[in-house]
């Protein structure tokens, strides 16, 4: 119930009273008892109880009413600032238990006061607490405290953007912040020490537009590798180019050309031919390196290998490698047939055809060291494995478009047949009697892959059975002795398997 509802209950209760005497009487015990209603309006419940009694009951209820008056002045004066009674626009208050009111004015002195920060909810007021302007306050009657929230125009600006800023605000506490400021007084002085620790590396390095301005006093340049092999291809062309200089402009083009690009750029520059007459040459270094240059430039480049027999390279390779007498020259020219037949079964064919094998028989033959010989058992070797692969469906026909093409072209190719006629079924047991255990594997290895066409010449030939029985039986003694000592060697393991397979197949 509200005040102005109070007061009138209170004249209502007045004209009921049986007091001798004038209307002013009235009036006064009337305005007496509307400012006692004030006073205690929203604090405590007073009920009115009509009388109509006579004198002495008159005058107990001028005493009962003069000590509610003096209670509610008290309470007044406890009061942490003025306040004023408004009405309640949003609700009435709940079976009479709150009432709200709204804060005028505080006091101007806040220095020493403990002002709360309401929010859009009701918080609870502690004895002396101070609130700021505009904010309601309400008294609960249940439980006898304070609270505050608030006020309407506070709340219409009250948005979530607020609510968060609030949030985060109130989130901290002093010691919080002392430990953040504190925090990020520390990062402020990493990131110094960082930014100087950068400074003191970068001032000990030149950018490279710095770089270009000293070069250009110095009368140097920045080139490319187009650019660099266009100037070594003109110097290696020059009539005034020693063989010296000739041959340091091929070590610098075998090191750009193991580039894919750099290698067709060379081949379109027109470098390929002048290699090829290094090639020529009657002095075996410029033979070397320019087999050398040409073998890296070969090697996994399609393009340049297809350059290379059109520009007549396996002929000159193959007559190089027949004429040469350095050891030197013959390994780097094998490395280059080896790179332009890999995975090119029509420079493969052109190499049977042109007398290929009968080459490298004899250089197998001459060959004492097994250097050469290694390595002519090993091209085979992999010109013998890389048909099988594509007839026994190594590569997916889905994935790959050219597989029938690629299958049309190795049929083509009748290695092993021209192996058996040139006596390679003879020859290639030979490398057995080697010391190296590296050229015994690759030499059991072509063995077993020449086996298709070679087993009969194998059952035959008494000088292999019993150099795979000794070889067997070395191989053995060494894995035993290497459990005795607590080793394991699988590569010795590994032998003794090829020796067993090719055995098998001989049966």
């Amino acid at each position: 119930m509200r005040v102005d509802g109070k007061a009138a209950e209170a004249f209502g209760c007045l004209r009921e009273l049986s007091v001798p005497g004038s209307g002013q009487v009235k009036a006064a015990i009337a305005s007496l008892l509307f400012h006692c209603c004030f006073n205690l309006a929203g604090t405590v419940t007073m009920k009115l109880i009509p009388f109509h009694t006579g004198g002495v009951s008159f005058i107990l209820a001028v005493l009962l009413v003069l000590h509610y008056c003096h209670i509610a002045s008290i309470l007044g004066h406890k009061s942490g600032g003025d306040l004023i009674v408004v009405e309640n626009t949003e609700h009435e208050a709940v079976n009479g238990e709150e009432e709200e009111v709204a804060v005028d004015d505080v006091e101007d002195d806040e220095g020493d006061l403990d002002v709360v920060q309401p929010s859009e909810q009701w918080q609870t007021l502690k004895p002396g607490q101070a609130v700021p302007q505009g904010s309601h306050v309400r008294l609960n009657l249940q439980t006898g405290e304070r609270e505050v929230r608030l006020g309407e125009e506070q709340l219409k600006y009250w948005t979530e953007e607020h609510r968060e800023e609030e949030e985060l605000r109130s989130s901290f506490n002093p010691d919080e912040l002392k430990r953040a400021m504190k925090k990020i007084k520390e990062d402020w002085k990493l990131a110094s020490k960082d930014t100087e620790q950068k400074d003191s590396v970068a001032s000990k390095f030149r950018t490279m537009e710095e770089l270009k301005k000293d070069m250009a006093q110095l009368d140097l340049l920045l080139e490319t590798d187009v650019q660099i092999m266009k100037r070594l291809l003109e110097q290696f062309n020059s009539s005034n180019s020693t063989t010296e200089q000739r041959l340091s402009i091929l070590t610098e083009l075998e090191y750009l050309v193991h580039q894919v690009d750099n290698a067709q750029t060379l081949c379109s520059m027109g470098g390929l031919q002048f290699i090829l007459e290094g090639l020529n040459s009657s002095d075996f270094r410029l033979q070397e390196s320019s087999a050398f240059v040409l073998g890296s430039a070969l090697a996994s480049n399609p393009a340049v290998q297809v350059e290379a027999v059109e520009n007549g390279a396996l002929q000159t390779l193959l007559t190089t490698l027949a004429t040469a007498q350095q050891l030197r020259v013959k390994k780097k020219v094998l490395f280059a047939v080896a790179s332009l037949l890999r995975h090119f079964p029509y420079a493969q064919r052109h190499f049977l055809t042109h007398g290929g094998l009968q080459v490298l028989s004899e250089l197998f033959r001459i060959d004492d060291s097994g250097v050469l010989r290694t390595r002519i058992v090993t091209m085979l070797y992999d010109m013998i494995t890389e048909k099988e692969l594509i007839f026994q469906g190594g590569l997916d026909p889905v994935l790959d478009a050219s597989h029938d093409e690629r299958r049309r072209q190795y049929s083509k190719v009748s290695l092993q047949e021209e192996l058996l006629e040139k006596g390679w079924c003879t020859l290639v047991p030979q490398l057995l009697e080697s010391s190296e255990n590296d050229y015994r594997e690759k030499a059991l290895q072509a063995l077993l892959a020449m086996a298709p066409v070679c087993l009969d010449q194998y059952r035959s030939d008494g000088s292999l059975q019993a150099s795979l029985h000794s070889l067997k039986q070395e191989y053995q003694e060494m894995i035993q002795s290497e459990i005795i000592l607590g080793e394991k060697n699988s590569y010795f393991e590994e032998i003794v398997e090829l020796i067993d397979a090719l055995q098998v197949k001989m049966k």
